[in-house]
């Protein structure tokens, strides 16, 4: 009798054992099964009690803000859609490749939530933004803010430079416009108005705000000779078309600190073109590569000293596949991951 074909099993597929059910923890899992609500399934710390007890290096938080926009609403679903961005590890494996690290083996990182907004309080929204911000920079983390719009840097840069005080803070500003206006249909607070209040109001010398990815058509010539007054410098697409991105970028840093010492990064993702990063309230044609901003960002934390970053206008609304919000969660990756390497 002849023998007949083997038979079909996949019994040795999986590196299967005993006591399945417990065999991966929670942050081992992938990021949409054991979800709780924070970046990277972090662990949670609201309260100053619970930041003062973690002793974290950097903590995130979240500005579910978007009032002030002059264009496509949605941002305020940001934070939410930059904490569920699809990664392909666990929190406990994270690898960076670019920088040969394990970001979460040798900093603490913790989510300390959102600043407790309410919709069509303005004022009250800015306010406890910076309140949130303040905290957890006075119990030692450096906070990285998830936006919202733009207008959510005003009160997170004052926040910080507050807790920093004497020392000065230097502001590097990645974005497609200059967001310098005098005003918006009557509105000073508005997203386009956040970095004239910062200078207006001393948190931040003109001279080293600088400004990266500038293009387009607004804002206009006058606003430009104001800036011009207070010494601001900035460094337009074309220059990064002419230069490249990391000539221009170490210049950015050298300026910023020329005088202060410590950086505060503000991102807004309108900065990268729109076919990489569409799900923005103000797209503009021209603008960075994903990859130049994400070694932007590198070159900047580990060569600076950071003491607060933002991310702000992603708009999930208009996201096609989660690209931008991918793209801004890396952003505070490529932070973090930055901020480990530099321990080694």
């Amino acid at each position: 009798m002849t023998e007949g074909p083997p038979d079909f099993r996949i019994d040795h597929s999986e590196l299967a054992h005993d006591g399945e059910f417990d065999e991966f923890a929670p942050e081992d899992l992938p990021y949409y099964s054991d979800w709780h609500g924070s970046f990277e399934k972090l662990p949670w710390a609201f309260t100053d009690e619970a930041l003062a007890e973690a002793d974290a290096d950097v903590a995130i938080v979240g500005a579910p803000f978007d009032e002030g926009v002059s264009s496509r609403p949605g941002a305020r679903f940001g934070p939410r859609a930059i904490r569920m961005a699809p990664t392909a590890w666990g929190t406990a494996d994270a690898w960076s490749i670019q920088l040969q690290d394990e970001p979460y083996a040798k900093l603490t990182v913790v989510d300390a939530g959102d600043a407790p907004i309410v919709p069509t309080r303005f004022a009250r929204a800015l306010r406890v933004i910076h309140e949130k911000v303040y905290r957890v920079a006075r119990a030692g983390p450096i906070p990285i803010v998830l936006g919202g719009d733009h207008s959510i840097t005003y009160p997170s840069v004052a926040a910080v430079a507050r807790h920093v005080w004497p020392r000065k803070v230097g502001v590097v500003h990645f974005d497609a416009h200059a967001d310098t206006g005098a005003e918006q249909w009557g509105n000073l607070y508005a997203h386009g108005e956040p970095m004239r209040r910062l200078i207006e109001e001393g948190w931040i010398e003109g001279r080293n705000f600088i400004q990266v990815g500038l293009r387009g058509y607004w804002p206009d010539r006058a606003t430009f000779d104001w800036m011009r007054a207070k010494g601001m410098r900035w460094h337009a697409m074309t220059e990064i078309e002419e230069r490249g991105s990391e000539a221009v970028i170490a210049d950015a840093i050298v300026e910023a600190l020329d005088g202060p010492e410590v950086i505060y990064l503000s991102v807004d993702i309108d900065v990268v073109d729109p076919g990489m990063a569409p799900a923005t309230g103000t797209p503009e044609s021209g603008g960075m590569l994903a990859r130049e901003l994400l070694r932007a960002v590198r070159q900047i934390v580990s060569q600076c000293e950071l003491v607060g970053m933002d991310v702000v206008e992603v708009a999930p609304p208009y996201d096609h596949a989660e690209i931008t919000a991918i793209l801004a969660h890396r952003t505070v990756m490529e932070a973090i991951s930055a901020l480990a390497a530099k321990r080694r």
